[in-house]
């Protein structure tokens, strides 16, 4: 699965996209809204699903090389993460769905 499959979803709506991320591939998945285990405990290049839409967040996902973030159940990006998402190159997508689903349905499209 890569970048381009999962927005392509109708689940998924693109906050931010990085350049040329599109072809990136996703080769896990990680769920924690908790940043210091996310940033201990995060494999690479994972689809990192979370309700946490902070500036913050964005220096985890960098520091772990997430593929993406995914914010989930509804829960939306402010404007300081949209900026810094672009600045930084970070893939960051939204949904509503609640973060089992959002998992659920990214682990589906893997297979």
């Amino acid at each position: 699965l890569n970048i381009k499959n999962l927005i392509e979803n109708d689940n998924f709506k693109v906050i931010n996209i990085a350049e040329k991320a599109e072809g990136i591939e996703i080769k896990n998945i990680y769920c924690c809204d908790l940043l210091s285990m996310a940033m201990s405990k995060m494999p690479e290049k994972a689809a990192w699903v979370t309700v946490m839409s902070n500036v913050n967040s964005l220096a985890v996902a960098s520091l772990t090389h997430a593929t993406c973030v995914v914010l989930a159940g509804g829960v939306a990006a402010d404007e300081a993460m949209k900026i810094k998402a672009e600045e930084h190159g970070i893939t960051v997508i939204s949904t509503a769905l609640p973060i089992f689903e959002a998992t659920l349905l990214i682990r589906e499209l893997m297979n």
